[in-house]
């Protein structure tokens, strides 16, 4: 099978692009109250049927209102922090609850998995959505500096 070479330019333009990721609401108000109480953020924009945060670096996130729910069955964002256990401590004071996984491979202990890539943990916000912090390892395992 050849190579589209029509499509190169465009693949090679979204390197350079920011990314956003997308979370559904069935409850906007409860979703705003749980980005605001329990993780300390406040949206940059909102409006009846979204809200968008901006994060480290410029990142952002927007939530939107829906009728469907999330799965909650595969992460859908991933913060990268520095302190795993400092957040995770601190999101507990704030009454966020982790998830617990004892599964081939991937185990937590007190919501926290470790492995030779850095640490990390789970927890699902209000609607159902389940995010992800994460310590990076300074050098993954497998790769060199």
């Amino acid at each position: 099978m050849g190579v589209a070479w029509e499509h190169i330019e465009e693949v090679e333009m979204l390197r350079s692009a920011r990314a956003q990721t997308a979370l559904p609401a069935q409850d906007l108000d409860r979703a705003k109250a749980f980005y605001r109480d329990k993780l300390g953020l406040q949206p940059v924009e909102a409006d009846a049927e979204n809200v968008r945060y901006r994060v480290g670096d410029g990142t952002e996130f927007n939530v939107f209102r829906t009728f469907g729910a999330p799965s909650g069955t595969h992460t859908q964002m991933a913060f990268i922090v520095e302190d795993l256990a400092g957040e995770v401590k601190d999101l507990k004071s704030r009454g966020v609850t982790f998830e617990e996984y004892d599964f081939p491979g991937l185990k937590t202990n007190d919501g926290i998995a470790e492995s030779a890539d850095g640490k990390a943990a789970w927890f699902k916000d209000s609607e159902g959505n389940l995010l992800n912090i994460v310590q990076l390892a300074r050098v993954p395992a497998g790769r060199t500096a």
